[in-house]
């Protein structure tokens, strides 16, 4: 007997692991409905259940005293219950206000849409693409580009919808008969369905009801019964907002299949599906075997809400107290403090010829990823210092870094109280008061790009350190809290290189992100620094796991990976007033931006592998601040110079001294001619070779005062007055001239 049939349940068997859901009546809710009025009710019931389903969080008791986490995480691939199986709620009162929360209309607790999640297993993969394309069918196709590959959750169509990417499955037919499948490859415990319409935005396509069917051999199906009869779950109001659907009781088998049996009426059949399901037990599947990433990282692989941030900050500090420090930039809208660490030997402090390096992350409060990355990042760089680990010693020893974990935490308590699968792809986005804080910047490309034009540049206006508009720095400018206190922040830190997470994607971006040609949507647009920034995004992109392998399936529309995971930003999409174009023309920083996943908000059970996927390149990408040259400009009495002009002959931006006269100036490896200028000062000019070997080369200037500066000084110190000398020097200084003849 084969293996196959080893493992196949019969129908009857499959029928006995069914129970009844109530069912929805789909037909009874009216296409003219307010949909918007109903995404508001459905989050408001949701949100309800999840206050009383969230567990107590109880950070510092993860960590003994000797720093090493005292519960080691569970590789993912180890254990078959969801996060949400192993935990509990043991508040009876809580437990009695849940069931009447999820009574149905007729009055049982045994269905509904929001059924309890006790026993709800994480996402099998569509949105993450652990699913991949062969594992998806359909009944039939309207074309290639609405294929059943395109029915993912979360998944988004270009701005020109076309025949290879548009945003959903979309049935060949629009009758009951249809349906879209998932082949877990393995026996899988099935709790559940969540749905959304098509991504699009000429078309309003999606399905309102559904029924749902499961079997072992893709060729018996047994459906979902309510009773003795089929079971209807409710679908989509509208095709953004997730619709979650918890089988009450699991169901067991190899294929699952979602079969729609209405939909919008000016519309027509089309899904974008995830599937929950817990694999079971099989260490001799070829599948799991392939897929399966595992870390022995002791950190906690969790999301955490704003005040579990601060505690996990907090608990980092106590553990690490000698290399960390907690401070903040600012609030947001709502007063939230904008926390950040920093991580250095010498905590709170600028030492001379140590470059400065930040992170941030979540400017898109539903791009959590990177902010979970961050967490993870201080919590690993802590407990390998403590162990001795060289590589980060050396890092810390000759770094200061600075973490921010959270630029936008309105946006993230948003998103975090819907959950990492019903948030959407666009929930918390924005801050409180509506603003798109990664592009919330003053255009200061526009003033360079129009001075260059008037031929301004170098006489009349730098190529560097442009200067924010006055309008811009107004109270009536429409610029958010945490975009002034993040220009606060990058203007008193001298940072070097820095880099933002975002989410959504895998790609790695870098200025200019906005086209030069106006009315142009992409375009080439390099900087005077493209080939240093094209290393940089290179050297994150080529250490991370999926970024570069040129098999890995595009996570929307666009193949990254032909271009090794890096791209141009004005060459993907122009956008005006990035942090990044900010960073490079007003201060000394070189920022790019890291798309960490094509999942915005994974599971938690997925963090552990993303960890995997990222914590090499940002070890890496922190290594690269150590690249090109640095040094001290100093006066002839040792001083240093402030604000005095690096120039690198042949690249057109500068870049000017910090306080103590130390800079770092970011090249790839090479001979440069490098000129040191400050006002009131001569300038001085020397070659300065860069090696292939980390390690910035050390190129030093000392420069003097120049005659009229010198005059001018003087001048100024007797209140611009003629400088009366006694008769005895003048005659002197006379008697002197006509020795020498003049």
């Amino acid at each position: 007997m084969t293996r196959q049939r080893l493992i196949l349940l019969t129908p009857l068997a499959l029928l006995g692991l069914l129970v009844g859901l109530a069912d929805p009546n789909p037909d009874t809710m009216g296409e003219d409905e307010d949909y918007y009025m109903q995404e508001l009710l459905t989050r408001e019931q949701h949100n309800q259940v999840q206050m009383l389903e969230k567990p107590v969080a109880s950070l510092p008791d993860r960590y003994d005293h000797s720093g090493r986490s005292a519960a080691r995480t569970v590789p993912k691939g180890k254990e078959d219950r969801s996060t949400a199986d192993a935990k509990s709620v043991n508040n009876k009162k809580s437990e009695k206000n849940k069931k009447s929360i999820l009574k149905t209309p007729d009055g049982n607790t045994d269905g509904g849409q929001y059924n309890s999640i006790k026993d709800e297993c994480p996402p099998m993969g569509l949105e993450t693409l652990k699913i991949d394309d062969f594992q998806l069918h359909a009944s039939s196709t309207k074309r290639y580009g609405l294929g059943a590959h395109r029915g993912r959750l979360n998944i988004q169509a270009g701005l020109y919808e076309d025949d290879l990417y548009d945003g959903a499955w979309c049935a060949g037919r629009n009758d009951p008969l249809q349906w879209f499948e998932v082949d877990a490859r393995r026996l899988t415990k099935f709790t559940g369905v969540i749905t959304q319409g098509r991504s699009s935005l000429w078309s309003s396509d999606w399905v309102t009801s559904y029924k749902v069917m499961v079997s072992n051999d893709s060729h018996t199906w047994v459906m979902l019964k309510n009773g003795s009869k089929d079971l209807i779950f409710s679908a989509n109001r509208e095709k953004e907002i997730p619709v979650r659907n918890v089988f009450r009781t699991p169901v067991v088998a190899r294929y699952i299949r979602v079969n729609p049996r209405s939909w919008f009426n000016s519309g027509s059949i089309c899904m974008r599906v995830e599937i929950l399901g817990c694999p079971l037990p099989d260490p001799n599947n070829y599948y799991h075997r392939r897929n399966e990433v595992i870390t022995s990282d002791d950190l906690d692989f969790r999301h955490h809400s704003y005040k579990e941030m601060r505690q996990l900050m907090k608990v980092v500090n106590e553990m690490c107290p000698n290399i960390t420090r907690i401070y903040n930039i600012g609030k947001s809208q709502s007063g939230l403090k904008l926390y950040a660490i920093e991580i250095s030997d010498n905590p709170g402090e600028h030492e001379v010829g140590e470059p400065e390096f930040r992170y941030t992350a979540g400017s898109h409060g539903n791009e959590v990823l990177g902010r979970e990355l961050l967490l993870l990042l201080m919590q690993f760089m802590c407990l390998e210092y403590l162990s001795g680990n060289q590589r980060i010693r050396h890092l810390v020893h000759e770094t200061r870094i600075h973490l921010l974990p959270s630029v936008n935490p309105d946006g993230y308590e948003k998103a975090f109280e819907a959950g990492s699968e019903l948030s959407g792809w666009s929930l918390g986005r924005w801050s409180n008061d509506g603003i798109d804080i990664h592009h919330n910047f003053p255009d200061l490309n526009s003033i360079l790009w129009e001075s260059e034009a008037r031929k301004w540049i170098p006489r009349k206006m730098l190529n560097h350190h442009v200067s924010v508009p006055e309008w811009y720095q107004s109270s009536n400018a429409s610029v958010a809290l945490e975009t002034r206190a993040l220009i606060a922040w990058m203007e008193k830190m001298p940072f070097v290189l820095g880099g933002n997470l975002q989410g959504g994607e895998l790609v790695v971006t870098f200025p200019y992100d906005k086209t030069r040609s106006q009315g142009v949507t992409r375009e080439q647009t390099p900087t005077p620094d493209d080939h240093v920034f094209r290393w940089l995004a290179f050297s994150y992109a080529s250490t991370h796991r999926l970024m570069t392998d040129a098999s890995r399936r595009v996570c929307h529309t666009e193949d990254f990976a032909k271009e090794d995971g890096t791209i141009n930003g004005a060459s993907w999409h122009t956008a005006a007033g990035s942090m990044n174009d900010f960073s490079y023309l007003h201060t000394n920083c070189f920022e790019l931006s890291m798309y960490v996943g094509c999942d915005k908000f994974p599971h938690e059970n997925e963090l552990p592998e993303e960890w995997e996927n990222n914590r090499e390149s940002l070890l890496v990408f922190m290594e690269q601040v150590h690249r090109g040259i640095k040094g001290v400009v100093r006066d002839l009495q040792g001083r240093g110079i402030a604000n005095a002009i690096i120039s690198v002959e042949g690249i057109g931006h500068d870049i000017r001294t910090a306080a103590d006269g130390d800079y770092w100036r970011l090249l790839n490896p090479g001979e440069y001619r490098v000129t040191a200028r400050a006002d009131g000062y001569s300038l001085v000019s020397k070659k300065c070779e860069v090696g292939y070997d980390m390690g910035a080369t050390r190129c030093d200037f000392t420069i003097g005062r120049t005659n009229l500066s010198r005059i001018k000084e003087i001048m100024e110190k007797f209140n611009k007055q003629p400088i009366r000398l006694p008769m005895r020097q003048l005659q002197a200084r006379g008697s002197r001239q006509r020795r020498l003849g003049t």
